[in-house]
């Protein structure tokens, strides 16, 4: 009896790369023919030019208003003058001339502003069209010395770290828990994520929405923090799913880059002279963010860390914030604050899989639906929202 023939996996033909490969170079033909064609122009040459300008940050120095400004239409858009309080005002633009498409500059406005009265800032383009900015309490923007370094730093880890530690001091009574109570915490922990989940999405399409509409900020915002859950799930199971230490990690990964939109936050109420505003954003997050150190610790009931890795994971949950605080007080695009909020939010999404997912491995598929597992996650969202209220 003749042995059995072994044949190999058929390997693709040029035919049929080529066939793949065609609507793809068809599809390319046609978009160059449309940009360097451009049919369309004849039919809307006598209409006026569309024009957007966006401001995403002001500074405010001595008798210097600095504006970060984005445009956008269908010609190159020239700033042709500006007005500061309904009074003409010169300035200075960088880099000089018109603003392409997308592109963006910084207009220089030499004017005696005076600290905390409000201020109105126009731009007028070369085709009279206006786009104004509102200083509502004029602040000098805090520099880059040694002591506001130091304070935005505190502010920071009494924003971030010191309350994300304070939740994971909770850990030695974990440990003492049932199964049943074990699946609540985790279903808690999912809860709290949920609610996380929600309000960082919320932030970055507040923050998408005052950006250019060219860059369609409230789809990116979903858009991108869907890519990071993706690319968070591939790197997390590259070598099996998440449990233990490493579960932990990911969870104060997406906490850190929520704490870090927090931050922005309060740098910007800083930046804007509302220090009671800051100071009441910094008294609620702490409250708030102490129910995250706890969510952290829950992974590790059955493990026993080392107190190293437990100041690893309050570190990388709640340093971000410090990031958050001195990226903030120097007035950040309100577009990359939605990126920042964007990535958070991914990541908070790809934690909440992946600790509903050790609630059904530890005790069945079924388990995510029990009373333990629903109550948890009802607790959860509770919390989180009990404790925002202090915001």
């Amino acid at each position: 009896m003749s042995a059995p023939v072994v044949t190999s996996p058929a390997r693709p033909t040029r035919s049929l790369l080529l066939w793949l490969l065609l609507p793809l170079a068809v599809m390319a033909a046609l978009v160059a023919l449309l940009l360097f064609t451009r049919p369309l122009d004849s039919l809307t040459s006598a209409a006026p030019p569309v024009e957007e300008v966006s401001i995403g940050s002001v500074r405010l120095s001595p008798d210097l208003i600095t504006l970060s400004v984005r445009a956008d239409g269908s010609e190159p858009v020239r700033i042709a003058q500006v007005q500061v309080d309904t009074a003409y005002r010169a300035f200075t633009i960088d880099p000089p001339g018109p603003i392409g498409r997308l592109g963006s500059a910084t207009i220089a406005i030499p004017y005696p502003w005076v600290e905390g009265e409000a201020h109105h800032i126009a731009l007028i383009t070369s085709t009279g069209a206006v786009f104004t900015h509102d200083i509502e309490v004029a602040q000098a923007t805090p520099d880059w010395t040694g002591g506001n370094i130091g304070t935005f730093v505190l502010v920071g880890l009494l924003l971030g770290l010191a309350p994300v530690a304070t939740g994971l001091l909770a850990y030695p009574g974990l440990r003492q828990l049932s199964p049943a109570a074990i699946r609540f915490v985790l279903a808690l922990t999912v809860g709290l994520l949920a609610f996380l989940l929600i309000d960082t999405l919320s932030e970055g399409m507040e923050a998408a929405a005052t950006s250019l509409a060219r860059l369609n900020g409230p789809i990116a915002v979903p858009v991108i923090a869907l890519f990071t859950t993706g690319i968070l799930l591939l790197v997390g199971r590259s070598r099996g799913p998440l449990e233990g230490l490493a579960l932990s990690a990911f969870i104060a990964l997406g906490i850190g880059l929520h704490n870090l939109g927090e931050g922005l936050a309060v740098g910007a109420a800083i930046a804007a002279g509302e220090a009671a505003l800051a100071t009441f954003l910094v008294i609620g997050f702490t409250i708030h963010n102490v129910s995250e150190g706890l969510g952290i610790a829950t992974p590790l009931i059955e493990k026993r860390p080392s107190l190293l890795a437990f100041v690893g994971l309050a570190a990388l949950a709640g340093l971000p914030a410090v990031l958050g605080v001195i990226a903030g007080s120097q007035a950040v695009s309100p577009f990359l604050t939605a990126i920042c909020f964007a990535i958070g939010a991914g990541a908070i999404l790809q934690v909440i899989i992946e600790v509903s997912a050790l609630i059904m491995r530890r005790d069945g598929s079924s388990a995510i639906l029990s009373p333990a597992a629903v109550g948890g996650f009802i607790v959860g969202l509770a919390v989180m929202y009990l404790t925002a209220l202090f915001v």
